[in-house]
C-alpha cells in the first residue's frame, strides 16, 4: 500500500511544489512505498502567482535533473480529506503555517511537523530550495527506516 506524505505552504506554487517533486524522485528512485502531494492553505494566493507552478522551481528542479510533470497542474487548496488521509503532513514554515491551520483546521494543527523554510519574501530560492532538498532527504531516510516494534506488554 502506497502511503502519501502531504507539504503544506501558502500558495502551493514554489515551496510545497519543489518538496513534492524532490521527494517523488526520490521515493522513486528508492523504491520505498510512499508518494507525495502537496497543497496550498491560501487560496487567495493562487490567482497572484503567473502560471501554474513558479518557473524557478521547474528550472531548479530540471537542472537538477528531477521529474516535473507536464503539464504542471495549477495550485490546489487542502481539503480535510487531504490531512485525513495522509500518512505525514508537513508545512514548510511554522510561523507561517501554524496560525492557519489552527484558524481552518483545528484539530490538525498538532499532527502536523513543521518546518522552517521561507518563502521568496524573505530568502532567495539559492537559500531556500537547497533547505527543502536536505530536508526532504532527512525525511526520506527517516521513512525508510523501519519503526521499531512495539514492546510487549506483561501478560
Amino acid at each position: 500500500m502506497i502511503k502519501t506524505v502531504l507539504f503544506l505552504c501558502s500558495g502551493n506554487y514554489y515551496r510545497s511544489r519543489y518538496a513534492e517533486i524532490v521527494f517523488n524522485e526520490l521515493a522513486r528512485a528508492s523504491q520505498m512505498g510512499w508518494v507525495a502531494a502537496s497543497a496550498g492553505l491560501l487560496p487567495e494566493h493562487f490567482a497572484v502567482n503567473p502560471g501554474p507552478i513558479s518557473p524557478t522551481v521547474i528550472r531548479v528542479a530540471r537542472e537538477r535533473g528531477l521529474f516535473v510533470p507536464e503539464p504542471a497542474r495549477a495550485p490546489r487548496a487542502v481539503t480535510a480529506h487531504d490531512l485525513a488521509t495522509a500518512n505525514r503532513i508537513i508545512a514548510l514554515k511554522e510561523s507561517e503555517h501554524r496560525p492557519i491551520l489552527v484558524a481552518h483546521f483545528p484539530e490538525w494543527a498538532d499532527r502536523v511537523v513543521y518546518w522552517n523554510i521561507h518563502d521568496v519574501d524573505v530568502a532567495p530560492p539559492s537559500e531556500t530550495l537547497p533547505l527543502i532538498e536536505r530536508a526532504v532527504a532527512a525525511l526520506v531516510e527517516e521513512l525508510k527506516t523501519p519503526s521499531p516494534p512495539a514492546p510487549l506488554r506483561d501478560r
